[in-house]
């Protein structure tokens, strides 16, 4: 598959990334401040239990933030009880600057969030913020019923204990009290009565959904989240220095490992590298049997970016190409974790348990009789499209495998020499 750089996107005015690696992550904006009181209110799910946070833990690179569910199936529940989604939580740092999801030429997919591209940015012009829209009203995740309960709710937190900013400070009005809340509005997102509004409520619904899915990508934005301050930003800067192995790694990343073809270690004009291409991918990945899908759908197998294609009348036309494929993940933070017991899983279903797996599997998945602790590589969750000019065969040996990941390990945010 063709890879190429591509430029970062101009975010709206409210949205401030990170271009540079700061020495101090600078003080949170106002509107930064205010998404981060969303990004972390349990309060904002059905029944107040769970946050974007609850999937998207700093301490675990913002990622899954459990051990024992990420070394089983990596697929999290939702604020209902039993209820589970299909996918691992990706990383939600660095993932401001994904491209709108757009068609380039030669039919090759880039940007969007979500491991499958569906959250465009055609909504919003930015797609962490359609991103951000998504949980909140998903079923299998914080399971409101309505836009207008997340509305509700950020409106009439208590501020400053639950809201340093407020929302009316960010954004020049007020929802708790410019739109006329109908009296049951707490059974209503309880989940009970049906939600009555006026149909110019409804808009300025509407909006204020909107300018509060903008404030979470603009913390996500910020540099607490983008913080670019791992050791391989230290190096590029001049101020540290690899170790052997560590440069040694960072020289099969490059070169004979091939990982630099979908996740580029190196930008133009000095922007810090993202090592993601944000374009989509099959790496042959099996499916996950202890993913809580195959309790329902004993036959479930994921289609990826296929499988929105196939909702859009405008690309429909390229699903069979792209089924199985997944979005190209940022490799900073892949290994940052609470502590070194804390099993992180790796791929779009968790398939991975480790650096030292996944490395080992983009080596040997094609080689006959590779094994992984005793066991040959089971086939591919979907057999099309798997990308075999980039990995399958790479002819590693074994200390090569294992000064790549000593390397990955250098992208961890927060290193301190």
């Amino acid at each position: 598959m063709s890879r190429r750089s591509l430029a970062l996107i101009a975010m709206t005015a409210v949205i401030v990334i990170a271009s540079v690696a700061p020495a101090v992550a600078a003080p949170l904006t106002t509107s930064e401040t205010f998404g981060k009181a969303v990004f972390f209110d349990e309060d904002l799910s059905l029944n107040r239990n769970q946050s974007c946070a609850s999937c998207h833990d700093p301490e675990a690179g913002w990622a899954g933030p459990s051990s024992l569910v990420n070394a089983a199936g990596a697929v999290y529940e939702g604020s209902i009880t039993g209820a589970f989604g299909d996918r691992k939580p990706p990383s939600s740092a660095y993932a401001t600057v994904s491209p709108i999801f757009h068609l380039e030429k030669g039919g090759l997919f880039v940007g969007g969030n979500f491991w499958d591209g569906r959250a465009t940015g055609e909504k919003l012009g930015n797609p962490a913020a359609d991103q951000a829209q998504g949980p909140f009203l998903n079923p299998k995740e914080q399971a409101l019923p309505y836009a207008a309960c997340v509305v509700y709710r950020v409106a009439t937190a208590v501020t400053p204990s639950d809201y340093p900013v407020s929302f009316a400070e960010v954004w020049d009005w007020d929802p708790a009290t410019e739109i006329t809340w109908p009296g049951n509005m707490k059974a209503v997102c309880d989940g009970h009565p049906r939600l009555r509004l006026s149909a110019a409520d409804a808009l300025l619904v509407d909006l204020a959904y909107d300018q509060i899915a903008l404030s979470i990508a603009a913390f996500e934005g910020s540099s607490e989240s983008n913080a670019f301050s791992s050791k391989f930003d230290a190096v590029m800067a001049g101020t540290a220095a690899f170790t052997p192995m560590e440069r040694s790694g960072f020289n099969l990343f490059n070169g004979k490992g091939k990982c630099s073809k979908c996740h580029p270690s190196m930008t133009k004009k000095g922007a810090p590298a993202l090592f993601t291409d944000f374009t989509f991918d099959n790496l042959g990945v099996p499916s996950n049997p202890l993913n809580p899908m195959f309790d329902t759908y004993v036959d479930f197998v994921d289609p990826g970016l296929g499988g929105f294609l196939a909702t859009r009348l405008d690309y429909a036309m390229y699903a069979a190409a792209n089924m199985g494929m997944h979005k190209v993940p940022t490799l900073r933070n892949v290994d940052l974790r609470p502590d070194s017991d804390f099993v992180k899983a790796y791929a779009h279903n968790g398939y991975f348990k480790s650096l030292e797996e996944i490395v080992h599997f983009y080596n040997t998945r094609d080689v006959p009789g590779a094994t992984w602790n005793g066991e040959l590589w089971p086939a591919p969750e979907v057999a099309v499209n798997v990308n075999t000019a980039e990995l399958g065969d790479l002819k590693l040996t074994p200390s090569e495998e294992a000064a790549i990941v000593v390397f990955l390990k250098t992208l961890s945010d927060g290193w301190a020499e």
